[in-house]
């Protein structure tokens, strides 16, 4: 995208100019989407996005400019801009030498979305339409929606780093709503990895849809879900959203030293039941998280976070790692090049245990088995949370009966690690998401094995 002579003149103004440390960070992103409701093609967009974010760091202050002008004359006029925010004034000579690094992939895009008819993509939306319509008379209403995205990104920086990367992601998601005599219910289903086209290869969109509307039809039959605290389990992949939020950000660097963490100061301390290893691992090859390098140049890395209860580390970016003379852990990310890298998750993940899953259901007398979880809110300076349960059923005398109405979790992350009594031998990713953060979105994976957590506070609505 920009030639090495420019970006090593470009990162030597933002020094001249003031600066202790400068990077380049430019984007060229390309994107289709498509989407249906109610039977009709309502969405069919292509974009594409260009442009360049120049961040100049003083002391503790950062300046951050970005430009769409990706010419030697923008780019230096944003390199200055940056670093007379971060601090005017320096001079003298500043020589910046590059060395282009190689970027290891471990996979290659089979088919490039961007190679697809539009047609091909809108058959796979009406073809999702017909198969969920067709499950049941009561779904009332299908919306299916299609996604895909190619991002080339360029790291330039004052240490020499210059990487570039290519990064592909393709998504599609059916929703349902099934009416009935307790009113509207709905289920949803969505699939989306770091790969191309293939995609449709790799899963059944007639599955897909058949799952998304027999969720719904179920629910229709659900009883209200409990009040009160007991046992909860979690399937296999539905419910790693939990672990994301409840302690995932609560590891992230940049608010450990904001002290918005509960988990701050504890690192080599007990903060989970023996057995339980939290990940972090943007190396997933094709999962929705993955990347080969993060927002700053630094290889993507398996970081382990709590090992066998015990917390070990926490995520980092450059700039924090460089603070506490330690490597950045590949966890510097960035919605786009209008913005500033932050410390982000990629795939988060429980490790699984060796306990078997149906021994797990069938030793808990009575409880909620929890298939999917939805959205929630964390404190995370406490970590305190509340999730939406999706798909929820009852757990009596060691066996799932009713579904339930939708109701909620509610508890305290460090508490939930520390009650996690099982752990089972059947781990899986769950489904694509979009972490947000401080108005920033990234795409990023989550999963865990089925597990049980011995005490738990269901908000339902039954008395």
């Amino acid at each position: 995208m920009i030639d090495q002579s420019v970006l090593e003149e470009v990162l030597g103004v933002a020094l001249r100019t003031g600066g202790e440390f400068a990077e380049v960070y430019a984007e060229d992103r390309r994107s289709s989407s498509a989407g249906l409701d109610d039977g009709r093609v309502e969405e069919l967009t292509s974009g594409r996005d260009r442009g360049a974010g120049i961040r100049v760091v003083v002391g503790d202050t950062t300046g951050f400019a970005h430009t769409a002008d990706l010419s030697e004359p923008g780019l230096v006029a944003a390199a200055t801009a940056a670093a007379a925010a971060a601090r005017s004034g320096g001079g003298g000579t500043n020589v910046v030498a590059l060395t282009r690094g190689r970027v290891e992939r471990s996979y290659e895009i089979d088919i490039a979305p961007g190679d697809v008819p539009k047609a091909r993509k809108v058959e796979l939306l009406t073809r999702a339409d017909e198969i969920a319509r067709g499950v049941g008379d009561a779904i009332t209403q299908v919306s299916a929606s299609y996604g895909d995205t190619r991002k080339h990104i360029l790291v330039a920086n004052s240490d020499g780093v210059l990487v570039e990367d290519d990064i592909v992601r393709t998504f599609f998601a059916v929703s349902c709503v099934a009416t009935g005599d307790t009113g509207m219910q709905t289920g949803r289903e969505s699939i989306g990895h770091t790969v191309g086209f293939e995609l449709f290869d790799m899963y059944d969109i007639d599955d897909l849809a058949r799952r998304a509307a027999q969720r719904a039809l179920t629910k229709l039959a659900a009883r209200p879900a409990p009040s009160g605290q007991m046992p909860v389990v979690i399937g296999t992949g539905g419910g790693g959203v939990l672990f994301h939020e409840a302690c995932g950000h609560g590891l992230e660097a940049d608010l450990v030293a904001k002290g918005a963490s509960v988990f701050r100061d504890r690192v080599g301390q007990r903060v989970a039941s023996p057995g339980v290893t939290v990940v972090d691992d943007g190396t997933m090859a094709r999962e929705w998280g993955h990347i080969a390098i993060d927002d700053e140049g630094n290889p993507a890395q398996r970081n382990v976070l709590i090992e066998d209860g015990i917390l070990t580390d926490y995520m980092w970016d450059r700039l924090r790692a460089r603070k506490e003379g330690r490597a950045p852990s590949g966890n510097g990310r960035r919605q786009s090049y209008q913005h500033l890298p932050m410390v982000r998750m990629t795939n988060t993940y429980l490790l699984a245990g060796t306990d078997d899953p149906d021994s797990i259901i069938s030793s808990t007398p009575k409880g909620v088995y929890v298939k999917h979880l939805g959205g929630g809110q964390v404190n995370t300076a406490t970590g305190d949370f509340v999730f939406g349960m999706t798909e929820a059923y009852m757990i009596e005398d060691g066996r799932i009966t009713e579904p339930l109405r939708e109701g909620n979790l509610i508890g305290n992350g460090p508490e939930v690690l520390g009650r996690i009594d099982a752990l089972g031998d059947d781990f899986a990713m769950g489904p694509p998401g979009t972490c947000g953060k401080d108005g920033q979105g990234v795409p990023v994976g989550d999963g865990v094995p089925t597990l049980r957590v011995s005490s738990l506070t269901i908000g339902g609505t039954a008395a």
